[in-house]
């Protein structure tokens, strides 16, 4: 029986409510500032990722836990709008939804999320028919649920024995601690490893050398890394060869889920065939356009609009 979805994606999914660019330090002191923007978005790298690979023609499902309020239903209804399968997300009768607030300054950002429900999500948030029912599966965020990342091992096993393929984005460690000792049994498990530059040297361990060098390291653990390098573009090493790309030419808005975008399109790439180095220049090129409108999900291309800019920065995919 063919699989039911191309990508099973499994994390966070909270709203996010993006401010700014500040100008000038936050102030505190009861001090209101104004600032030029503010919106209401999808938000979450899990949620972000599954909606950037719906947008490019994918089969999508979702799995994780959410609240039974008023910011898990806006969660279910935005995901499912996107053309996501929600029947894995599951309402949290006790817990609030994740919440995040993002100020903007530059091309920097301050994160603030209160948790939630994020701390409670584990494998049997994670339906076993799903994790076998697809092509690949995607967990994200990894430190930021410690129960969904005790269980990731096991959850791993059961869709690499289905013949399921896995990437892993661990996003930042809150704590500081990124433990290699704990992630280390999920990397044996995972194919694809896409980090961005810093926390490719946390988890390498490799600060205050290249980014590349980081990547190599990190590509005797994972037979696939791909690295998101922001202004850079990005690149790609499988422990043999390192592939680099530019990226394209946008006027950024935003770059919040600029790096779950390039997720969504280096998971499309690879799932529709494509060779690793044309698989980084569509990320890199879906990561670029996501930046042209506020929030992670808005400025999503499709797989034709992505293609397109490809070509008309130099590059001709068929």
């Amino acid at each position: 029986m063919p699989p039911t979805f191309d990508l099973l994606v499994i994390g966070d999914a909270n709203p996010d409510v993006i401010v700014g660019p500040l100008a000038t330090p936050l102030a505190f002191g009861q001090r209101e500032q104004l600032i030029d923007r503010g919106a209401l978005t999808l938000g979450g790298s899990a949620a972000i990722t599954a909606c950037g690979a719906a947008r490019l023609g994918l089969r999508v499902a979702f799995a994780g836990r959410v609240g039974d309020d008023g910011a898990g239903h806006y969660m279910r209804d935005q995901l499912a709008a996107q053309g996501v399968d929600v029947s894995g997300l599951h309402l949290d009768p006790s817990l609030p939804t994740p919440l995040t607030v993002i100020v903007t300054r530059g091309d920097d950002r301050a994160i603030l999320t209160a948790p939630g429900t994020l701390a409670a999500t584990s494998g049997r948030d994670v339906p076993e028919h799903l994790l076998t029912s697809a092509r690949h599966v995607h967990a994200a965020s990894y430190f930021l649920m410690p129960g969904l990342a005790t269980d990731l091992p096991g959850l791993f096993d059961t869709a690499r024995a289905a013949g399921v393929t896995t990437s892993l984005d661990t996003n930042d460690d809150p704590s500081g601690r990124w433990d290699r000792a704990a992630l280390a049994p999920v990397l044996a498990r995972t194919d694809i490893l896409l980090p961005n530059a810093a926390e490719a040297h946390r988890l390498a361990g490799t600060d205050g050398t290249s980014v590349a060098a980081a990547a190599e390291l990190l590509a005797h653990q994972v037979p696939l890394v791909a690295v998101k390098n922001g202004a850079d573009g990005a690149l790609c090493h499988d422990g043999r060869t390192l592939l680099t790309t530019a990226g394209i030419r946008v006027t950024p808005q935003d770059a919040v889920g600029a790096g779950d975008s390039f997720n969504a399109g280096f998971l499309a790439g690879r799932l529709a065939g494509r060779p690793i180095a044309e698989a980084l220049d569509l990320a890199a090129a879906c990561g670029a356009l996501s930046t042209r409108a506020a929030g992670g999900t808005t400025a999503q291309p499709t797989w034709e609009e992505a293609l397109t800019h490809l070509t008309v920065n130099g590059d001709s995919p068929s």
